[in-house]
């Protein structure tokens, strides 16, 4: 009778952190994990690495770690039990180097590439820990605004974010789509369907980001889905009103 052999279940992405950090212990910098992160399976390790790094240097920036933004960051990546050692280590580790944030920034950016989808993912990562309790420090902001700029993402990228993250900035669902409020209403239509298609779970998984993190993209699409309904809203509403004044 054949023997069926039980199929390995596949490794975490803590564990595979675990095996990314082994390097730490020949007393090279978190840094250099970056260096050996640039085949497209190991992206997501790379991904995580760098919230996890990021979010650590920004913790500095306003100079406490709430347990809000402990809880954010959970939200973000679903950690179990037995994996919490990786991640604290790479968390620590991030905190101890004496290289700047902007170090970093630029390993991540390089491991992408300037302006990639990914960095985006990174960046909304880190704008969801910073906001978690409720406020947004300006040294958070002047951090955040600062990778954004090393990420090679533009303006209209970071102000998309602020609305969607900050509480005092004013919402604008032209920001969120990517669009000028002037844009025709196709214009507008094809911004909002190209931003689901990158918010799928599938295309999120083959730039990067780890199934630990899609959380992410479920309010992502939220947010997408209300922008564009409140800019038909608004549309519809001007529409009306025009056509009440031609009567």
């Amino acid at each position: 009778m054949a023997v069926t052999e039980t199929p390995t279940p596949p490794r975490s992405i803590w564990t595979r952190i675990g095996d990314a950090l082994a390097a730490l212990a020949r007393g090279q910098g978190l840094s250099v994990v970056f260096d050996r992160l640039q085949s497209a399976p190991e992206r997501s390790v790379g991904f995580t690495i760098a919230v996890i790094a990021l979010g650590a240097k920004m913790a500095k920036a306003d100079g406490l770690v709430t347990r809000d933004e402990v809880a954010a960051f959970r939200e973000v990546f679903a950690i179990a039990p037995s994996e919490e050692q990786n991640a604290a280590r790479v968390f620590n580790l991030a905190r101890q180097d004496v290289a700047g944030y902007d170090a970093y920034a630029r390993k991540i950016g390089a491991l992408f590439g300037s302006g990639d989808p990914a960095l985006v993912d990174v960046l909304e990562g880190l704008f969801h820990i910073a906001t978690a309790d409720g406020e947004y420090h300006p040294h958070e902001d002047a951090f955040l605004r600062d990778v954004a700029r090393i990420f090679g993402l533009s303006d209209g990228c970071f102000r998309g974010m602020m609305s969607r993250f900050v509480p005092e900035a004013p919402p604008d669902p032209y920001d969120i789509l990517g669009v000028a409020p002037d844009a025709p209403d196709d214009v507008v239509r094809a911004a909002w369907a190209k931003a689901v298609r990158e918010t799928h779970p599938d295309r999120l998984i083959s730039r990067g980001l780890p199934p630990e993190a899609l959380r992410l993209a479920e309010r992502r699409l939220v947010d997408i889905n209300k922008a564009w309904e409140d800019i038909r809203a608004e549309r519809q509403a001007k529409e009306a009103a025009n056509a009440d004044r031609d009567l």
